[in-house]
């Protein structure tokens, strides 16, 4: 049996991830910073990747460490992000941590990349800069309740009848079902033709951020919501208003959009091979998020 710790518990990714590998017979750690409130499946452990002392002991015993935090809604989220990732890595190694599994962000390496973009690469190599072996999965939009950017899609189409959106509405992007992220970070786990690799993931097709939101408009409110794109939004601009019509807080919102000019656009599909299966289409994801979201309401 692998003992298995998974960090942000209780966050979109990881409360989903603990259930789907107790079900397979692993031993899990649940490690949130209030582990007397956790009230999920596996063993909640208390620890903050931000103070390095608490790390040691949920570490201990660890054969395999999934690290799912991030500091984006912090205006100095790259170092906060650079500090903590190096500080879990170095204390995964003093433990003798096998592997670490890392959901990073998908998108070219080149000089124009976002500091959100740019923050999740450094951070895979921080976190093996130690000497554990790292595997990343590099995801763009991830569709499902309570996921950041489905949920700015989401809102957006329920609430406006109609939108104006920035010239980065054109930038193709390739969403991916949550539940295929949870299928591909088990498949990785423990798996020796994983270790040190970076795989990128996503759905079948990329589309752009005007394409997903007329589809995301047509599966919830049986029509396309009429989106037009206009050059003179500036990211600042884009959060405040997104801020508006959203509930999504304007750093959160910013550090998003930083990205969104950016493709990131699945060029290896190499995951498939280790981890078989045809990813979900967009507009199922999309049902599956909204039915999610109504069976919780």
């Amino acid at each position: 049996m692998t003992t298995i710790l998974v960090t942000g518990a209780t966050g979109f990714i990881g409360s989903r991830l603990v259930p789907a590998l107790l079900a397979l017979g692993h031993d899990v750690r649940a490690m949130t910073r209030r582990p007397e409130e956790y009230d999920g499946p596996g063993e909640p452990v208390g620890a903050d990747v931000h103070d390095v002392d608490t790390l040691a002991p949920v570490l201990e015993g660890t054969d395999v460490a999934y690290y799912l935090v991030h500091s984006l809604d912090s205006e100095d989220f790259e170092d906060r992000d650079a500090r903590a990732a190096e500080d879990f890595g170095t204390a995964a190694a003093a433990a003798g941590v096998r592997q670490v599994v890392y959901l990073g962000g998908l998108g070219e390496d080149d000089a124009r990349m976002s500091p959100h973009l740019r923050s999740r690469r450094a951070v895979e190599g921080l976190l093996g800069k130690a000497g554990v072996p790292v595997t990343t999965l590099r995801a763009g939009i991830v569709v499902g309740r309570g996921g950041i950017s489905w949920e700015l899609t989401r809102q957006l189409v329920k609430n406006l009848p109609a939108m104006v959106v920035p010239r980065w509405a054109t930038t193709r992007t390739q969403p991916i079902a949550i539940d295929d992220v949870i299928r591909y970070l088990i498949g990785v786990a423990d798996e020796p033709r994983a270790l040190g690799r970076v795989f990128e993931v996503g759905g079948p097709q990329p589309l752009t951020y005007l394409e997903m939101l007329e589809v995301a408009s047509e599966v919830t409110k049986g029509r396309r919501v009429p989106v037009v794109p206009v050059p003179v939004l500036t990211p600042r601009l884009s959060s405040y208003w997104l801020s508006l019509v959203t509930d999504i807080d304007t750093t959160t919102g910013r550090n998003l959009i930083d990205s969104m000019g950016t493709e990131s656009v699945v060029t290896d599909t190499s995951i498939r091979d280790l981890v078989p299966g045809d990813p979900i289409p967009y507009d199922e994801a999309v049902r599956r998020a909204l039915e999610d979201a109504e069976g919780t309401s």
